[in-house]
């Protein structure tokens, strides 16, 4: 089908703020320098396009294949967990695009906590990890924090139950095969460091490029219908701004990869509360707050990927959204009015909120638009991909 000069145009309005990443486009962002060294083993299957920029990886954990497949055998291993009841995957399931379809995540131990399990989609292109610590830059120290974390318990693992969770993992003789052949010429086997280093390389694998958009930015006019394409110049668009918080190959501002001289590591205020017009946001889910206890950082948390957004339901990092379409009239109003209650509060006047969230009128047809195109960036190949399911 040939493409009209507009529709020529839109494509490579929405291919360059693709590529470029928008770096820094939000408000309340900071830049560090990059000084984190590539390291690749030439086999290691990246599940990455053309065009697209490879992750960085540390120089002391580079990848390769046979310690992806052993971190992808540990994800799915409820023997890595302080009583034997949780794998990563509890928390992380492929068919939700690696979360779990609950308002918040519960632990080993039944404990509910604060916030919503995130989706391991792109990880590896995170220049932050987790809700809000501006603090955790690596796979590697974060994944220690669910695993060894008290508050709250996750796998539940602590210096007491660790030696026989040990000692289950060494008696499968999979891993007696894959931890000599994943860490060649290492003494000993089964430590905190190398489990650590496995789940990373497999987390770091989980890359989800194949949505119907990225067929279309590939050349395939048939990827995107009538409404998908509305939607596209909706969201690309100065009247809803939607692209200057989740812009770039990855949908969202907070990126890192190769290329990067300089790393922005923004996070935003929404306006989801304003408990008695004070701007505070509900303890302990105060956003970067919780770490530096500056006031401007109440209630700013990072901007997650949109890639395969459809099935992350709940939205926000407390699940408190339920849906896209609600999502789109949160962002529409310009925050949440919270009418009642003791989190009583108009988050459209919150005094910390992020400046891109003004809120912008819409018809109905096109908020049905727009979500038509939230829902062309689900990549029904990663939902289903073996290379990332349980093998056990």
């Amino acid at each position: 089908m040939k493409m009209t000069l507009t529709q020529r145009l839109l494509r490579c309005v929405a291919a360059a703020f693709l590529c470029a990443g928008l770096a820094g486009a939000c408000s309340n962002s900071s830049s560090t320098e990059v000084i984190s060294a590539s390291s690749d083993a030439g086999d290691f299957l990246w599940n990455i396009p053309d065009g697209i920029p490879l992750p960085i990886v540390p120089s002391e954990n580079p990848v390769n294949e046979l310690k992806f497949e052993l971190g992808r055998r540990l994800f799915y291993d409820k023997r890595l967990s302080g009583n034997g009841s949780m794998s990563c995957s509890g928390c992380h399931e492929q068919s939700r695009a690696f979360t779990d379809g609950k308002k918040v995540a519960l632990g080993s131990t039944g404990e509910a906590h604060p916030r919503g399990s995130q989706a391991l989609v792109n990880v590896a292109y995170n220049s932050t990890l987790t809700w809000a610590n501006p603090t955790l830059l690596s796979l590697e120290r974060q994944i220690l924090v669910p695993l060894f974390g008290e508050t709250p318990v996750e796998h539940g693992l602590t210096d007491a139950n660790w030696p026989e969770a040990k000692r289950q993992l060494e008696k499968e003789p999979v891993y007696q095969r894959l931890f000599p052949k994943a860490f060649p010429g290492e003494a000993a086997f089964f430590s905190k460091d190398q489990i650590v280093k496995a789940l990373a390389t497999f987390v770091r694998g989980l890359n989800s490029f194949g949505s119907p958009y990225d067929r279309f930015l590939a050349g395939d006019d048939t990827a995107l219908g009538e409404k998908e394409t509305r939607g596209k110049a909706l969201f690309f668009g100065e009247r809803l701004e939607c692209f200057h918080c989740h812009g770039g190959y990855n949908f969202s501002d907070s990126t890192a990869d190769r290329t990067m001289t300089f790393i922005n590591r923004p996070f935003h205020n929404t306006g989801l509360f304003n408990i008695a017009a004070s701007g505070a946001y509900p303890a302990p889910n105060r956003g970067v707050f919780e770490i530096t206890g500056t006031p401007s950082d109440m209630g700013r948390f990072r901007a997650p990927t949109l890639r395969n957004i459809s099935k992350t339901s709940p939205y926000m990092h407390d699940g408190s959204v339920a849906s896209l379409g609600e999502v789109v009239e949160f962002y529409a109003a310009g925050g949440r009015n919270i009418a009642s209650g003791p989190e009583q509060g108009d988050g459209r006047k919150n005094p910390y909120k992020d400046g891109f969230v003004t809120g912008f009128s819409l018809l109905p047809s096109e908020k049905q638009d727009l979500i038509a195109f939230l829902e062309s960036l689900t990549d029904e190949g990663f939902l289903r991909n073996p290379r990332f399911s349980n093998p056990w």
